[in-house]
């Protein structure tokens, strides 16, 4: 009897470890919250004219993007946006074709907040990165906002308006009326020719032009509002209240959330030196999911939905992290005198991510 009662006790603690056991996991699930980033390849092509339609044969070849979506990837868009691009020494090119019953738009000051008319949006990132990088938005009169952010507005960024792209080149093209509520429209059209020394000075060292095969993060929205017609002229509809009704934002790469600041979810575009895009492909990169997982974390933990790894006592926590139905990866969490840290390793790898509270992310092969 004697002998009985401690057995019994180191049966009940061994049970209790089992169940809770001290060192286990954390299981985290960020699979709602990968995206597929869209693809596409930029062929070059001989100087451009800048006027808002496509009639170059270079225009021709080029193919278009898939038509935009929903920025929360849930919704279909009223109306088809597709987009095409080129290159050349100079410029970037871009022209975007949008579907449009009524076309509208009163903002004829530069460097004004363009999104609240109707417009098109494009967000690029030369170094692939999340910092330092580009905006430019157009409305149909073809009033310009170019502006530069540091890093998104979650790390503390700002918007630089200063950052004035001088070189810019710019044109819309109307297929109806502009501010005539009478008739209805067919679409309006952007073409844009965007200075390439501008560009590279966001990248990385080298700060050179493009080689064959390189890849830059871009992402385009098209902002669009519904309407009231105010002494004939179009408004901004607003509700019973007198708020202004939400926008809707259509993106070619889906973002899943109403932030077009999240660069690390942008689409690719990799340019070639060929005018001809036949024989090419995407180089696809091995390591874009494990960086998404990485990101994955850092806006859960930012946004405080990990805040008990922040208050935890412990220094240091593993995390299992699921991104798919059946795919996991092992990461740890530790606490820093600054914030935390991450470090995402790579399955049958040493490689692994590693970033911290200000979104500064950096590849390892120490695992």
């Amino acid at each position: 009897m004697k002998l009985l009662f401690p057995l019994l006790l180191l049966s009940f603690f061994i049970s209790c470890q089992s169940e809770n056991p001290v060192n286990a996991n954390l299981v985290v699930d960020v699979s709602t919250e990968i995206v597929q980033p869209k693809k596409y390849i930029v062929a070059k092509a001989e100087s451009l004219t800048i006027d808002g339609f496509a009639n170059e044969s270079a225009w021709q070849n080029a193919d278009f993007t898939d038509s935009f979506i929903d920025i929360e990837g849930v919704k279909t868009p009223r109306y088809n946006t597709q987009v095409k691009m080129l290159w050349d020494d100079n410029f970037l090119y871009v022209y975007a074709e949008m579907e449009e019953p009524h076309i509208w738009g009163d903002l004829k000051q530069r460097d004004t907040i363009i999104f609240y008319n109707n417009d098109f949006e494009v967000f690029i990132s030369p170094s692939g990165s999340t910092y330092n990088y580009g905006e430019i938005e157009i409305n149909s009169l073809g009033t310009v906002w170019d502006l530069l952010l540091d890093r998104p507005y979650r790390d503390g960024g700002k918007a630089n308006n200063h950052w004035n792209l001088d070189s810019l080149k710019t044109a819309v093209h109307i297929e109806g009326s502009l501010n005539d509520h009478s008739d209805i429209d067919s679409l309006w059209t952007v073409e844009m020719a965007i200075p390439m020394k501008a560009l590279i000075e966001l990248k990385n060292d080298p700060k050179t032009l493009p080689k064959e095969g390189e890849q830059w993060r871009i992402n385009f929205s098209r902002v669009e509002w519904d309407y009231d017609l105010v002494n004939d002229r179009y408004v901004r509809k607003k509700d019973k209240k007198g708020n202004f009704l939400p926008e809707y934002n259509w993106v070619w790469s889906n973002q899943k959330v109403i932030n077009m600041h999240e660069p690390e979810k942008w689409g690719f575009i990799q340019f070639t030196e060929d005018s001809s895009l036949a024989e090419k492909s995407f180089n696809e990169s091995k390591n874009e999911i494990f960086k998404q997982v990485t990101f994955a974390l850092f806006r859960q933990t930012k946004s405080g939905q990990l805040k008990e790894l922040l208050e935890a006592t412990e220094n240091s926590k593993g995390l299992n992290v699921k991104y798919s139905s059946n795919d996991t990866l092992e990461a740890t969490f530790y606490k820093t005198n600054f914030g935390f840290e991450y470090k995402v390793n790579f399955p049958d790898s040493e490689q692994a991510y590693i970033i911290n509270e200000s979104g500064k992310i950096k590849l390892t092969n120490e695992k």
